[in-house]
């Protein structure tokens, strides 16, 4: 097999912008990786695109080949949907296919229009990543269900709300620095505890916001680049996919993330790496207690400890892995297609030194992209490593 560089990245700001259209976000993205990777756009031979409520917010579906004419590609395309984790699932097929040497040069990312259908029909609209028979026609949303999570995880292993705003301080600071960020500014744990409830016991500041935006990622095998002497100097060594059941209530646990940790697990022997080796990670922060699960489930916290990591500093900008560097989805946004890409990207150019925050992690040879969908009933897990 085949190595996978990662020779160019592409990112629209994260935010309000209910007048653009997600292929009008996506020739943007794209347009910026390749004009980052200097891999000529007649190269691409298929295109891995993700996109979760494009039929709900546009009505458009069969959005692959349309997403590959508005960035200026003609190949084969294919959109995928895993809810919140849909890029991340583009981007673990096409790391598979350069890697079993069926392309060479692929275009990868997504994008989501959100903001045009309003916090309440973009609510709607995300419910249906869960269980419509059983848990969307009961009322459940996902701040409904990331509460329910939350309860389980202190009535399991303690801790409580000013743990989780120390989760979302550390994410809107690391994101002061981030200009594709939603929301460059500092917080104070005072202001996530006073802040307006959304779900009991999640405030406001628990929540990532409603966003519209696109990423994009040229993907290269290393004959490649090699051979057209493209600057890649990182590589994506490791995948993974884990599952769970869809509904709360099929679930063995609540407090943890089986699905994660299967991909975590797989994504590690992949790159034949272990917890231990990480530097630097982005993992999928919808809500606060959504980090701390995540953190577990990739083993960089020992269960029922990742609840003190941004309290106690284990993962802040100068912790001993931070997490998040980017702001994460709770302040750089959470266009819900396009995650999955865009964290890959952040990873990418914190290992090659061109991340605004890579001074944090100047030594870091290792990261982790961890997507999840839904209440985590889908997980990606990929590893990035400096190119050897």
């Amino acid at each position: 097999m085949t190595g996978v560089r990662v020779a160019g990245t592409g990112l629209t700001p994260f935010g309000n912008a209910p007048e653009r259209t997600s292929r009008d976000l996506f020739a943007e993205a794209s347009s910026a990786a390749f004009a980052d990777s200097g891999v000529p756009r007649e190269d691409v031979e298929a295109v891995f695109y993700g996109n979760f409520m494009g039929e709900l917010a546009e009505h458009q579906g069969h959005q692959g080949p349309l997403m590959a004419e508005a960035a200026g590609v003609r190949a084969p395309a294919t959109r995928y949907e895993s809810a919140c984790a849909s890029s991340g699932m583009a981007v673990r097929d096409a790391v598979m296919r350069v890697r079993n040497g069926e392309h060479d040069v692929v275009l990868v990312g997504g994008a989501e229009r959100m903001t045009n259908l309003g916090t309440a029909g973009a609510t709607e609209a995300l419910a249906i990543a869960a269980d419509e028979l059983w848990e969307v026609r009961a009322g459940m949303t996902f701040p409904g269900a990331y509460a329910l999570m939350a309860k389980a995880y202190f009535d399991e292993f303690g801790g409580g709300r000013e743990d989780l705003a120390h989760v979302a301080v550390k994410n809107h600071e690391n994101a002061l620095t981030n200009e594709k960020a939603q929301y460059q500014k500092s917080i104070e744990v005072a202001e996530v505890l006073d802040a307006p409830t959304v779900s009991s016991p999640l405030g406001l500041y628990d929540a990532c916001p409603l966003s519209d935006g696109a990423s994009a990622l040229v993907l290269t095998s290393e004959a490649y680049a090699e051979e057209h002497d493209i600057d890649a100097p990182v590589s994506i060594t490791g995948t993974g996919q884990g599952g769970d059941r869809m509904a709360l209530h099929d679930r063995e646990f609540l407090a943890r993330s089986p699905a994660a940790r299967e991909a975590g697990e797989e994504a590690y022997t992949d790159a034949g790496i272990d917890a231990g080796d990480v530097d630097v990670a982005e993992v999928h922060d919808c809500f606060t207690i959504a980090e701390v699960l995540a953190l577990e489930a990739l083993d960089l916290e020992p269960v029922g400890e990742g609840i003190t990591a941004a309290r106690d500093g284990r993962t802040t900008a100068d912790g001993d892995t931070p997490i998040n560097l980017s702001g994460g989805l709770k302040a750089k946004g959470h266009p819900v297609g396009a995650t999955g890409a865009s964290q890959i990207a952040e990873v990418s150019k914190l290992l090659a030194g061109t991340h605004p925050n890579s001074e944090h992690v100047a030594d870091a040879t290792t990261g982790v992209a961890h997507n999840a969908g839904g209440t985590v009933a889908s997980a990606a897990v990929h590893v990035l490593e400096v190119a050897k």
